[in-house]
């Protein structure tokens, strides 16, 4: 028997009475009329009457199946494949898009959603292989659909013959659940992509993924390709993969805070953790290991429903080099985001540049004392005092922060190397003082906004003392490198005198004043500390001395030493790039090429089967190799093996970790997915309840026949009426008329 894809439109059949209704309505406007002349015609209708019923039948028969026919075809009407392969020749082609993002590791009742997908997919081929029609199959996994070579298809457009089968479940046992965050639209796109148009087959795509809220809450990547695909008259079923949301926690964010790193130095290691439920989580511990050894576990009280919480933890290595630190969570519904790596690079000594433009630096003195102050403290700082003509003759980028102190002048040269060394990501501190000029400063280093100073220079100013009020002059905001001092009722800052400073002009001009901060102010609401962004990186400024000439800050005050450490902290982020790889992205090193071969080995995860990788570094405009390992699959440790010209070998390490959207398990039901994908025609179901219905899915439609049928149908109804009506010559109708 036929199926119909809308079976609830049989109900529409009853339309084709309406030919009956009207023919009866006809009826009964008859009226009975006494007439002696119809007598004789009526004789004669008696001898002709059942040849008369018998046409007029046919000719109402004729009408409601032409009725009946248009409903049939709304209803769209398959044959059965033992019946319907006599009538379509062409093969049918079931194409698997099959989600493997970690997502689908998630499990309930012992079984996985992956694992579900895949006995489904088994259903699918081993059906395939029972039917008698010509039948062929692909499939396509989430994440090589990515990838645009062909050969990336586990099955592509495979006829199904012989052990087909078999070799599926061979297949399919070799799969597992990858641990990328691939989404359904590349692996729709290959559907055109990687198999084309082809009209000489039925195709059939099989979505069978989880269906979480990060793809299908917001389809709007997705309708364009879905729509294509239905208009293409392929048959689009959807298949939940997952019967019911579970929580989920996840370490969303593992890198090094905001803190000066370097060897036998403390430093803090900031964790995120990501509660992907609608509970708290309570006395969350957080496994912490570094190179090899476990720490002390970090206890987070409590992460609210739907947060994420920040903490820290503190480390310290004895010796520079790479490390590797790893925090890990306990097990939950889907344990590849319950930990994550991260390399940090240790150095030996941070070198700090200062440049003071008096001869016996006085202001360097007092800030290299603050910046490594000796005896028992060790700040891992190396500052370097210099003279101004240091900046013109020699390369900066070995110096992470860079300070000016009380400059008077500087060459062209050196400002056009402070302003290459700042844009591309290094952090400079400038301190002013008596022998700066302000019409050097707003005509070289500001220039109208486009030079890295932040603001305008107005002049000197001479801060009186307050005898009345006696208010601290020093007002900080909320910034990081006053912080540590917030809440603080007796902060050491209070007792900060300040006696002269650079005025500005406030309120700042327009034109930077949306990229211009105010850190600091006097007491007479004039700014003493701004900052501005330049280039990748950063420009803090106090408009006041370094040393003690203009100010007390530097006489034995210790807030003057933590602000130092907090502003040399605040400087050196702006060029450090914690970059964080995701599994799926292109890994990157860069080497020096005078000291290193360009041939780099790669050496994946342990633990894992896949093998090394050599890839060539390309020379760079720096002087540098650049080399380049595609398309990390798996989270871990990558190690990049470099060999030296003169014998040495050196190892870096690169950390991959999963991207932690993907372990939101947020779910789109059906009824919310039919809202979103309103308008398109496909097939929703659960996956347990999923069944390869041979009828359905390699039955043919009739739609094209019954269009065929009704129009001849509707010729010969027209022809049909004119035989049965009474249509005189049109010669007799004219002599009547005369």
């Amino acid at each position: 028997m036929p199926t119909f894809t809308h079976p609830a439109l049989l109900w529409g059949l009853l339309i084709a009475g309406v030919p009956v209704l009207i023919h009866l309505i006809n009826m009964f406007r008859h009226r009975r009329v006494a007439w002696a002349a119809m007598e004789f015609l009526l004789v004669s209708q008696r001898r002709n009457r059942t040849w008369v019923l018998l046409k007029q039948l046919l000719l109402l028969l004729m009408r409601m199946v032409a009725v009946a026919a248009v409903v049939l075809m709304l209803a769209q009407p398959r044959l059965p494949t033992q019946w319907g392969r006599y009538l379509d020749s062409r093969r049918v082609h079931h194409i698997i898009l099959l989600d493997d993002s970690y997502s689908m590791t998630d499990r309930h009742g012992g079984v996985s959603a992956f694992e579900r997908a895949k006995a489904a997919a088994q259903r699918i081929g081993l059906e395939a292989s029972n039917s008698p029609r010509t039948q062929s199959f692909t499939l396509i996994r989430f994440s090589e659909a990515t990838d645009t070579a062909r050969g990336k298809a586990d099955l592509l457009d495979e006829t199904v013959a012989g052990d087909f089968s078999k070799r599926l479940s061979d297949r399919l046992k070799d799969l597992s659940a990858s641990e990328t965050a691939a989404g359904p639209l590349p692996a729709l796109e290959a559907v055109d992509g990687w198999l084309g148009d082809n009209p000489g087959e039925q195709r059939i795509v099989y979505l069978l993924t989880d269906f979480r809220t990060r793809h299908w809450n917001e389809p709007a990547d997705l309708l364009p390709v879905l729509e294509r695909l239905t208009r293409s008259r392929t048959a689009l079923r959807l298949v939940q993969c997952v019967d019911r949301y579970q929580p989920n926690a996840a370490i969303s964010s593992l890198e090094v805070g905001k803190s000066i790193r370097a060897a036998g130095v403390p430093f803090f290691l900031d964790v995120a953790v990501s509660n992907h439920s609608d509970s708290p989580l309570d006395d969350v511990v957080v496994q912490i290991e570094a190179d090899g050894h476990a720490r002390p576990a970090l206890r987070i009280p409590r992460v609210p429903a739907r947060q994420t919480v920040r903490d820290r933890v503190s480390l310290q290595f004895g010796s520079s080099g790479e490390y590797v630190v790893k925090a890990e969570l306990d097990s939950d519904a889907v344990a590849v985001d319950n930990r994550r790596r991260a390399v940090i690079d240790v150095p030996g000594d941070l070198p700090v540049l200062l440049i003071d433009g008096d001869m016996d630096a006085v202001d360097a003195t007092y800030l290299s004392s603050a910046l490594r102050p000796g005896g028992t403290v060790a700040t891992g700082l190396a500052p370097q005092i210099e003279k101004v003509r240091y900046l013109s003759q020699n390369p900066l980028h070995s110096f992470p922060v860079i300070f000016l102190l009380d400059v008077e002048r500087l060459e062209d040269s050196a400002i056009k190397t402070l302003e290459e060394y700042v844009a591309g990501g290094g952090g400079l501190g400038v301190f002013l003082g008596p022998r700066c000029s302000s019409s050097f400063f707003n005509e070289n280093l500001y220039r109208g906004g486009e030079g890295f100073f932040p603001v305008p220079l107005v002049g000197q100013e001479t801060l009186f003392v307050d005898r009345l009020e006696k208010a601290p002059d020093l007002e900080v905001t909320d910034h990081p490198i006053f912080r540590v001092f917030a809440g603080q009722r007796n902060s050491f800052l209070s007792t900060v005198s300040v006696s002269r400073y650079f005025a500005t002009v406030d309120p700042l001009p327009e034109s930077i004043a949306s990229s211009v901060g105010v850190i600091a102010r006097l007491r007479n609401g004039a700014p003493l500390v701004v900052e501005r962004p330049f280039g990748k990186g950063r420009v803090v400024a106090f408009l006041t001395t370094a040393g003690p000439e203009w100010n007390n800050w530097a006489r034995g005050n210790p807030s003057y030493v933590v602000t130092v450490l907090e502003l040399l902290a605040y400087l050196g982020r702006a060029g450090e790039t914690t970059e964080s790889k995701l599994v799926g992205d292109d890994l990157e090193i860069d080497f020096d090429a005078a000291a290193f071969s360009p041939q780099v080995r790669w050496l994946p995860p342990t633990g894992h089967d896949l093998k090394p990788a050599t890839s060539e570094g390309v020379l760079q405009d720096d002087g540098s190799f650049l080399a380049r390992f595609a398309k990390a699959p798996i989270s871990g440790i990558y190690r990049a093996e470099l060999s030296g010209k003169s014998g040495d070998r050196r190892t870096r390490h690169v950390a991959v970790n999963v991207d932690p959207a993907e372990g939101n398990l947020d779910l789109v039901d059906g009824p919310t997915l039919a809202a979103r994908l309103e308008g398109l025609d496909y097939q929703y179901e659960a996956v347990d309840a999923f069944r390869y219905e041979e009828h359905e899915a390699a039955g043919t439609e009739l739609t094209d026949i019954l269009l065929c049928v009704l129009l001849a149908l509707l010729v010969v109804e027209q022809l049909f009426a004119y035989w049965v009506s009474d249509h005189p010559p049109r010669t007799a109708a004219a002599g009547g008329a005369s």
